[in-house]
C-alpha cells in the first residue's frame, strides 16, 4: 500500500470528499454535476476534462463513495474493524488493485481502479487507498471528525506525535476560547 506520509495529496482528497457533506448545515457540495465537475478538476488524472462526460450515475457513484470515505473518516478512531470492512468493500466494488512501479526514489506501491472510464472508481482508488494507507502505516487513530462542538468535519492527522482532535486552527482557537471563558465564569 501507499505510504501515508507519501500520499498527503490523496489523503487530502479524501478529507476534502468527506467536507463536501456538512451535516450540521445540511449542505451538499456534490449536488450537481457542476459541483462535481468543480471536486474532480485537478484532483483526478484528467481531472473535470471535458472529455469526461459526467452523467447523474457518475454523480450518485461518487456520492457513494463519499459516502464510504466519511464512514470510515468517523469511525477508524472508534471502530477500527468496522473502518476496515468498509474500505474493503469499496476496495472490491470499485476491483481496486495493489500495483508496484518504479519511480525517481526506487519502487513504490499504488493502487489502481480496473475501470477507468469512472471517475468514482478513480477517486475510490485515490480516496479508499490513501485512508487504508493511513491506518495501516500511522494507525486508525490519525483519522476522526472534529472535537469542535458545532462541527462535524473529518480530518487525517499525518503529524509526527499525532494528537489532532480539531479539523482546522478555527476551531481549535474557538474551542480554547469557549474553555478559556467557561474557567472564568467558574471563577
Amino acid at each position: 500500500m501507499l505510504n501515508a506520509r507519501g500520499s498527503r495529496d490523496r489523503v487530502a482528497t479524501a478529507v476534502d470528499l468527506a467536507n463536501t457533506w456538512r451535516p450540521i448545515r445540511g449542505e451538499d457540495d456534490l449536488a450537481s454535476l457542476p459541483q462535481l465537475r468543480t471536486f474532480l478538476d485537478g484532483r483526478l488524472p484528467g481531472g473535470g476534462r471535458e472529455s469526461w462526460a459526467l452523467t447523474d450515475d457518475d454523480l450518485a457513484e461518487v456520492r457513494a463513495v463519499r459516502e464510504a470515505v466519511r464512514a470510515v473518516l468517523e469511525r477508524a478512531g472508534t471502530d477500527a474493524a468496522g473502518a476496515a470492512e468498509i474500505l474493503n468493500a469499496g476496495l472490491r466494488h470499485h476491483r481496486v488493485t495493489p500495483t508496484i512501479r518504479r519511480d525517481e526514489d526506487g519502487w513504490a506501491a499504488d493502487v489502481t481502479a480496473a475501470d477507468p472510464d469512472r471517475p468514482a472508481a478513480h477517486l475510490a482508488a485515490l480516496t479508499l487507498g490513501a485512508l487504508a494507507a493511513v491506518i495501516t502505516t500511522l494507525g486508525p487513530d490519525r483519522l476522526g471528525v472534529c472535537a469542535g462542538q458545532d462541527c462535524r468535519a473529518t480530518f487525517a492527522d499525518l503529524s509526527r506525535n499525532g494528537s489532532k482532535q480539531y479539523c482546522t486552527r478555527t476551531c481549535a482557537h474557538r474551542a480554547g476560547v469557549a474553555a478559556y471563558r467557561s474557567r472564568r465564569r467558574s471563577d
